[in-house]
Order: C-alpha cells, then sequence, then structure tokens
C-alpha cells in the first residue's frame, strides 16, 4: 500500500437517496454521493456529493469538511447567520450543526466526514 488513494473514482456507484438528517423543505432537490474512500478503522470517510436546486434542512451527526468544487449553496444556522459558497470555497460544518443548505445552482462538492 502506497498510503496514497486517489479520489474522484468513476466507477463507484453512488447513493442516489437523500443521506440521514437532511429533509427537504422546499423544491424537490436531489442529491447524490459517492463514497470513495474509507480509512481502515472506519472513522473517516471521504468523496463527492452534488445535489439540485432547493433547500434541504440538514441536522450533522459527524464533522465535515467541505471543498467546492462547482455551483453555489447558501448555509443558514437555525442559530445564525447566513453564509454563501461558491466554486474554490473550503469551510468546515462542526458535528451537531443545524440549518438549511439552500442550492441555488447544482452543487458539486469534495468532503471528508470524521465518523468517530
Amino acid at each position: 500500500m502506497s498510503g496514497l488513494v486517489k479520489i474522484i473514482d468513476k466507477t463507484v456507484t453512488p447513493i442516489e437517496t437523500d443521506l440521514d438528517g437532511w429533509k427537504k423543505i422546499e423544491g424537490n432537490p436531489t442529491m447524490k454521493t459517492w463514497i470513495e474512500y474509507t480509512s481502515p478503522d472506519e472513522s473517516m470517510i471521504s468523496g463527492c456529493w452534488e445535489a439540485t436546486p432547493g433547500i434541504y434542512h440538514a441536522s450533522y451527526a459527524a464533522w465535515e469538511f467541505v471543498h467546492m468544487i462547482s455551483g453555489s449553496v447558501v448555509i443558514t444556522p437555525d442559530d445564525g447567520e447566513a453564509e454563501t459558497f461558491g466554486p474554490g470555497d473550503a469551510f468546515m460544518v462542526e458535528q451537531g450543526f443545524s440549518g438549511t443548505w439552500e442550492i441555488k445552482e447544482t452543487v458539486y462538492k469534495h468532503f471528508t466526514i470524521k465518523l468517530k
């Protein structure tokens, strides 16, 4: 094993259902999730995620690092101010986050989630 894993593996079959903790609240957005890497101890996953325009309410059970590749999203914590993210932006979502993801333009992002 080289210790390197290339992300964006086009042979991975995407999950095409809404993820746990995500609820549609406006429009009919859809999502696809490609889990392209799981650490040997299963404490982290990484891959790509795509979602179409609409609004989801999301509740996070785990910490996530996001790097936006394309699209536009406005994320508003239940108890905070809206932030807009687009191509090239990178950000963290803390475990316990609860709020809306308003997808303005189809989003494509890389992610890493710390499960434990």
